[in-house]
């Protein structure tokens, strides 16, 4: 199946205008570009979509039978572009009431979460709305949209829940910590001597990821086990424990000295962010808008993220 691309729509209103204007030469001025270029493009195009579309030679310009089909397909994809960009116009313009959104806690500092860029752009609208926000577990979160309570959650979701839709965002990558009074702060033992180490610490797991952060570690069981990153940097400030924590979040106290990452080429893992909404026939108007902004906000965010 071929995958269309914003190259494809371009090329395709090459073609549409080259069969209404009957041809390439006539095409030109309508294009503003050579004939030559029409040529070009229109080849591009056969070779994209692996058909003959068009005879052209001393005898003019005629469609193939695929030229023909491929023409009328591409009249109802333009009418569908054109039905789609006003439906989402009107959204736009027509929207009140209140959004209730939910959240997992602490991702404030992740410079990769499209959310503050979309929240801007949704109230900037001069939408008559009220925000509703609710910070929570990943479970709960996902409680709350399958019941209604809330019309969309951002966060990770370890396990999908049948009656919802999960739309991919981004990764928020994590690495192993320790405080600055841990014995294996600013330490860099051989594989072997590292396993040791982190049998003889105290191991905080989360929760919701508790086995998959035990199974990192190899070990049996957790010394502490938390619901929510806050409290897990805490504990591992103390100097006490070890644990898991999202990199842009521990970056202030590893910048002050105050914790460290633990063998980050080995241990850390990268976790994706969804929008998670529940499936329904008609999303109610007020969310349709939101996720146009949040969705336009992710591509602007993975345009301007710097090149790892």
């Amino acid at each position: 199946m071929i995958q269309l691309q914003d190259v494809d729509l371009k090329l395709l209103r090459v073609f549409m205008t080259v069969v209404r204007c009957g041809g390439f030469s006539a095409a030109q001025a309508t294009l503003n570009v050579s004939q030559s270029t029409i040529s070009e493009q229109m080849t591009t195009l056969e070779t994209r979509l692996g058909l003959k579309l068009c005879e052209r030679g001393r005898s003019g310009f005629r469609l193939t039978e695929h030229g023909v089909a491929t023409f009328e397909a591409a009249q109802r994809l333009q009418v569908a572009v054109e039905s789609f960009c006003v439906d989402t116009d009107a959204l736009k313009k027509h929207v009140s009431g209140k959004l209730y959104l939910g959240i997992i806690d602490n991702t404030v500092t992740d410079s990769a979460s499209p959310l503050p860029q979309a929240l801007q752009a949704f109230v900037s609208r001069g939408h008559d709305v009220h925000l509703d926000v609710y910070v929570g577990t990943p479970a709960e979160l996902e409680e709350r949209v399958l019941d209604g309570r809330l019309h969309i959650a951002v966060g990770h979701f370890p396990l999908h829940v049948p009656g919802l839709t999960y739309t991919d965002l981004y990764c928020e990558p994590d690495g192993l910590y320790c405080g600055k009074g841990h014995a294996l702060a600013g330490r860099l033992p051989d594989d072997a001597a590292l396993d040791e180490a982190i049998a003889a610490s105290r191991v905080v797991a989360r929760g919701y990821l508790q086995q998959h952060d035990l199974r990192m570690l190899k070990v049996s069981k957790a010394a502490a086990t938390v619901d929510n990153i806050e409290a897990q940097a805490i504990l591992i400030l103390s100097g006490a424990y070890i644990g898991f924590l999202p990199i842009h979040y521990a970056a202030r106290w590893v910048a002050r000295g105050e914790m460290h990452q633990i063998c980050p080429e080995q241990l850390g893992s990268d976790w994706p962010f969804c929008a998670i909404t529940r499936r329904a026939a008609a999303p109610p108007t007020i969310l349709q808008v939101f996720m146009i902004d949040l969705m336009e906000s992710y591509r602007m965010v993975q345009r301007t993220a710097p090149m790892a």
